[in-house]
Order: C-alpha cells, then structure tokens, then sequence
C-alpha cells in the first residue's frame, strides 16, 4: 500500500548543508519524508540525479507596470514557462509606483495580472515617491498583507529617491518590519558623465559602461550602508558587480551590520566587452550595474565562496531586441543613454550558475543550493516553507542531469524576449523536471502547470530582518513621522 502521493525515487538529494542518497515522500504538495524504500501512488524515478529544492529567485520583473499604461513584455505565464523549464519554482517580482502617485491601486493591479502565474510568487514594493501619504499610511497597510520587502533606486530618471528620500523609506522600513532592497548607484555622477560622453560624441552602446564604472556603484553602496546604519534598517545590496562593491559590504558585515549582498549570473559570464560589438549588437548586453570584466568576475566568486554575496539571482528585465517597444525603441541610432537596459534570465539562471559554479569546481552543490534557493529564501521570509527538502517543506524540486551538456539557444529558454546574451554558450548541468508542490510541472524542458496554479506568497514578520537596537546615541529617529 502507497503511503505517499509521489515519491521521488534513488536521486541524490542536496541539501543546504549535505548530500545523500535517499527517496523523498511527497503528500498534499508537502515533503512529508525523506527516507529509502518509501512506497507512493506515483513514483519518479531519479536514480543518476541530483534533486535540489526549486530554485527561488528573489529579484526579477515580470509583467511590471509601466508609466502611461501597460507593462514589460514579460507576462506572468510566459515568465513562470521559462522559470519553470530553468527549475525555479518560486520568484519575487516588483509592483511600482509612479512619482506623484500612491502605491495601492497599482499593487491591486498587480496582484491581478500575477494572478496567471504558474510559479509561486511574492512582491518588492518600489517606493520612487516617498510623501507622508506613501509613508506612514500606505507602506504599513502593504507590509501588513505580506509585501514585506521595499526597493528604492539611488539612479535612474524617474525613479531614483534622494538621500532624504531614501531615509524615510528606511524609517518605514524600520517600524513596519520589512526588509529595504536597493538599487546602488550614484545618480549625479552618471548624469554628469553621461552628458560628458554624449558631448564627446560617444553615444554607442558600449559607453553604457563608460558612463558608469565600478567607483559610481561603490560609493553609493558605501551610502546607502551608512544611511541604514544610522536608521539601525537591515538591507539588501541587488546586483553587485564587481569586488569592489561587496567589499563594501564585507565590511559592514564584520561590523555586526545587518547588511547582505546579491549577484546575477550576467557578472560571471559577460563584460563590458560585450557591449562593443557592431553596430546596435552591443544593445543585447546593457544593464546596470553593467558587466566589467574577467578579473571582476572571478572575484565575485570568492566573496560568494566567503559568503559575502550569499544570493544570486536573475534580475530578469527583458527588452525584445527586434521589435519596436524593446531595445531599438527610441531607434538604432539611439545614444546609449536612451536604450532600454536589462537583460533576460529567469531560465538561464540555474545552467549558467551550475556551469560556472559547480561544474567548473568554484563551488560546490550544498553551496550552489544555498545561493540559489534557500538563502532567497531566508532573507525574503519563505524559509522553511521553500528552499530546502525537509519534511514540511513544500515540495518544490528540481531533478538536475549534472553531467548533461547544452548549448544554450533562445528557444530553449521559453520566455518572451527574442534573444538571449548567453546564445551559444555551453553550459554543463540541466534541469530535466520541476516539481511544484508536488506536482510534476516541466518534464524533459516541456512545461505542462496550469495558469493561475502558482499561489501568492504571503510574508509574515521574521527574526532574520529585526533591527539590531544599535542607534547613535541610543536616539531611535524612525520613531518620529518626519
């Protein structure tokens, strides 16, 4: 007589912290054991394999609203296809707001459109607007319904917020319990050398690069540390670049701080290099903070190796490169500051981090887990519901070929966007199924969930983000609504 809904059969299951051997027994959508000879209706048979929890990823735009109406290219099944064929089975995507405007009726919006999802789902809230309506009514009715999490940007037109600004985003944060995400970049000194760059006549896409070098990122890190110091906020650093960046944040971490950084698998395989290629081609590879170069890319993988950078995540912002609404928007002669920058890569994270990470003996399994699922996980309040195998845990798995070889196409991606910057590259290690609270979602890179299957990940209050209690001269300023 079965005693489980599905067994995941012989696999050698990863976890955070170990690798063994063992079957694991599924049951109304949760790990109910793990253990060897378990009996289910239905087994699946993962001898050769290895069975890691479905990735979590943390930091990606799907659908995101946009300014005048509609939303980014990328829709909540399109996006879920792609995540669930690159075996990520959970993500925490934005809901905006505009300047001048409130950030409830476009979170209502939201939640409608990502009701189509097939991944579970969670939300950042971006606060470009940070009026006494916003914050102190509005930010605390979000948190209160599982937004636990804010993102501010220190650049980019219309969205950045001033020191002043970000502060009270901070004090928010503070009293709500939420944790604070951020964008860092010097907003003034990208505008000043931007207008020197396109002045000088260097307006082609490989100047993104030129017009923000590591310097701009390290300082407004360096910032944004001693500004949530100061309010005692625990943050997230998003998309470090470069080593320079997380030594920042090595040391605010030495300091006690509760501060912690993320990378994207863009800084281990693309450079600025790739930004000069001919013509509008460079387009392909923008985003920000943009990719540096070789040397750059091995360091982050010793601060990921020392735990520094403990999240990797996709930072999937898509822009289609042929059509009229992507990359070439404001046209092919577009100076780079007018081109749309992000790239794809909600179904390419995992490959290229196993790849590069694991298969290449930078790191191994337990750790490549811990980056790509359970530590997400943790920061972000999901834990121990996802990013481990546990019994209790949803069953959310992926069953990994190590030893299979791919070389990535777009096709094989299955999101929206009509290239990928990672075309041709050869990566070692696959997904081969995604299994979503028990349910068998993507086989052999065909995905079959239901839209509308994915459930809405509500955050409740958690002791990884509560305050340290250390505030210059022991004066709590969050506590006053200025």
């Amino acid at each position: 007589m079965a005693d489980y809904d599905l067994v995941i059969a012989g696999g050698t299951v990863v976890t955070p912290a170990d690798m063994f051997v063992a079957d694991i027994g599924v049951a109304d959508g949760r790990i109910a054991a793990v253990g060897l000879n378990l009996r289910g209706q239905r087994t699946v048979d993962a001898h050769g394999l290895l069975v890691m929890p479905g990735g979590v990823d943390s930091h990606c735009h799907i659908e995101q609203l946009q300014q005048g109406g509609g939303a980014d290219e990328e829709n909540f099944i399109t996006g879920s296809t792609s995540a669930l064929a690159g075996g990520t089975t959970s993500v925490i995507t934005f809901s905006t707001q505009f300047k001048g405007h409130g950030i409830l009726a476009p979170l209502a919006e939201y939640r409608r459109r990502a009701a189509k999802a097939m991944v579970d789902y969670s939300f950042h809230q971006i606060i470009t607007d940070a009026s006494d309506e916003v914050i102190f009514n509005e930010v605390p009715r979000v948190v209160a319904a599982g937004v636990r999490s804010l993102k501010v940007f220190l650049t980019y037109d219309p969205l950045h917020l001033d020191d002043r600004q970000f502060l009270r985003v901070l004090a928010a944060a503070r009293r709500t319990g939420a944790l604070v995400t951020v964008h860092c970049e010097n907003y003034e000194a990208i505008r000043w050398r931007t207008a020197a760059l396109l002045a000088d006549g260097k307006v082609a896409p490989k100047y993104h690069a030129w017009s923000r070098p590591s310097m701009i990122e390290r300082e407004a890190t360096h910032r944004a540390i001693a500004l949530a110091e100061m309010v005692d906020q625990p943050i997230q650093i998003f998309h470090v670049s470069c080593p320079e960046v997380a030594e920042e944040i090595a040391r605010a971490q030495a300091r006690g701080l509760k501060v912690w950084g993320e990378t994207c698998p863009q800084y281990f395989v693309l450079s600025a290099d790739d930004m000069d290629r001919p013509g509008f081609e460079g387009a392909k590879f923008m985003c920000s903070p943009a990719p540096r170069d070789a040397a750059a890319s091995e360091g982050l993988w010793k601060l990921v190796r020392d735990g520094v950078l403990d999240v990797c995540s996709s930072d999937h912002s898509g822009w289609s490169y042929d059509t009229p609404v992507g990359k070439r928007v404001h046209g092919l002669d577009a100076p780079f500051r007018d081109i749309p920058n992000g790239v794809p890569g909600l179904g390419s994270r995992l490959p290229i981090l196993f790849s590069e990470g694991v298969s290449k003996g930078r790191i191994d399994p337990c750790a490549f887990v811990r980056l790509v699922a359970t530590n997400p996980a943790r920061l972000f309040g999901l834990y121990p519901r996802k990013g481990t195998i546990a019994p209790g845990a949803d069953a959310d798995l992926v069953l990994w070929d190590p030893n299979r070889t791919v070389t990535i196409t777009n096709s094989l991606l299955q999101h929206i966007i009509d290239y990928t910057p990672y075309e041709g590259l050869e990566v070692t290690g696959w997904p081969v199924s995604t299994i979503r609270r028990g349910e068998v979602v993507m086989k052999d890179g065909i995905v079959q969930a239901e839209p509308g299957s994915g459930q809405f990940l509500a955050r409740a209050a958690y002791d990884l983000i509560k305050p340290t209690g250390n505030v210059p001269f022991g004066f709590d300023a969050s506590a006053f609504l200025v």
